[in-house]
């Protein structure tokens, strides 16, 4: 019955991790073998729950969220993370504590850290500042660990920055070696990473990043399409590039969704605010310049307008191998006469993949609590034995 699940163990013993001596904040930094950790990891746990074991490697202990965007998937996954792993949660509300009164990074990151075991944080709104603040944090953080002020360093995750989004990605992985049965059977494989029209504006860049970023180290054809002017971070998508010379893999960059579409075994058309915009934007906030951000927002959305023929159609979903590609999306989806008037996707299309859709995001609490235990434990392999060992039940009747 746990047969699956021994494989697995038996594959994380094999890899060369060092993930217990750093905090995953971007895919691109972790090497092939530490990308492996997570969703082998993540799978055990998934194998283990549905065996209805306990999942529970801690007894105290608490994790604590910092969420300075709006969220409902990750932030209920990584509470759903958290309690898997036997631990309280406590979200950090910045309007609520001292960090309102000018309470350094250093000093909030100690205060919050005596019996905490993770950190989870998503700060993604200002462009240049989100990955820096996490590093802050950690710094502080080993700082605390050096100086015996903290007991133990907590694990720091990275739930969505303003460069990449590796829950997301890594969830987007997973669910992927699940569709198509495992990681090898993902090389050569198109998929198309294309922008999407939305009514709204300041989507982050950092979905898009997290995907051109992670599914080239595994060999796949990745296409990315937005229109003229809706660029990337250079910085990323020069990794992307690098990333598929060395898997062998490629990265290929079009000019249309169209062209993207087509003979694609996955599509993930998703909205995104164009580098420069973001750039912007970050300016507009910092300095709190409610008017300016009121025009950026207006030219934003006029400029959005004139792309609102790049949507995910069933006509274009015709063009992909065999007319039957993979639809994949981070969610929540604009979809065009239901949750919008003109939106990403047309409502057949979405229909027809909502399932597979809430099954990819059912991936995201095992990623978090896989990349909290490969922080935690040295020898995560023997942390997950030892629960099928003791056989403690998740629900006894």
């Amino acid at each position: 019955m746990m047969k699956r699940f021994e494989e697995l163990v038996a594959e994380i013993k094999k890899l060369d991790s060092n993930l217990s001596d750093k905090d995953f904040l971007l895919t691109w930094e972790q090497s092939k073998d530490e990308l492996d950790a997570v969703l082998n990891v993540a799978d055990a746990l998934k194998e283990l729950r549905e065996n209805n074991y306990s999942t529970k490697v801690f007894n105290t202990g608490i994790g604590v969220s910092q969420f300075r965007d709006n969220s409902t998937r990750t932030r209920f996954s990584f509470t759903s993370a958290c309690n898997l792993l036997g631990l309280g949660l406590q979200d950090l509300d910045e309007g609520k504590s001292q960090i309102a009164h000018g309470e350094t990074v250093r000093e909030t990151a100690n205060m919050i850290s005596f019996l905490t075991e993770v950190i989870g944080i998503r700060d993604d709104m200002y462009l240049g500042a989100g990955n820096e603040y996490m590093k802050e944090v950690g710094a502080a953080l080993d700082d605390g660990k050096k100086q015996g002020v903290l007991p133990q360093r907590p694990a720091l995750v990275n739930l969505q920055c303003d460069i990449d989004h590796p829950t997301q990605s890594m969830a987007d992985l997973a669910w992927l070696k699940e569709n198509f049965g495992s990681l090898d059977e993902l090389k050569g494989k198109k998929i198309a990473m294309t922008w999407a029209y939305s009514p709204s504006y300041g989507k982050p860049l950092s979905v898009p990043q997290g995907i051109i970023g992670l599914m080239t180290r595994y060999g796949m054809d990745v296409t990315l399409a937005h229109p003229e002017g809706y660029d990337l971070i250079p910085e990323v998508v020069e990794v992307a590039k690098k990333n598929a010379s060395e898997s062998g893999g490629s990265f290929t960059q079009v000019a249309t969704m169209d062209e993207a579409f087509v003979g694609a075994d996955i599509v993930y058309p998703k909205s995104w605010a164009p580098y420069k915009v973001m750039e912007e934007r970050t300016v507009l906030l910092r300095n709190n310049d409610q008017e300016g951000l009121k025009a950026l927002e207006q030219k934003c959305l006029a400029q959005n307008a004139n792309h609102k023929d790049w949507e995910c159609t069933e006509a274009k979903m015709k063009t992909t191998k065999d007319g039957e590609a993979l639809y994949m999306h981070c969610l929540p989806a604009d979809i065009t006469g239901v949750s919008c008037k003109e939106g990403e996707v047309a409502d057949a299309v979405f229909e027809k993949y909502r399932i597979q859709t809430y099954k990819e995001a059912g991936w995201k609490p095992y990623i978090i609590a896989s990349m909290i235990m490969n922080r935690v434990f040295k020898d995560p392999a023997k942390a997950l034995e030892g629960l099928k060992e003791n056989g403690e039940k998740r629900i006894t009747v």
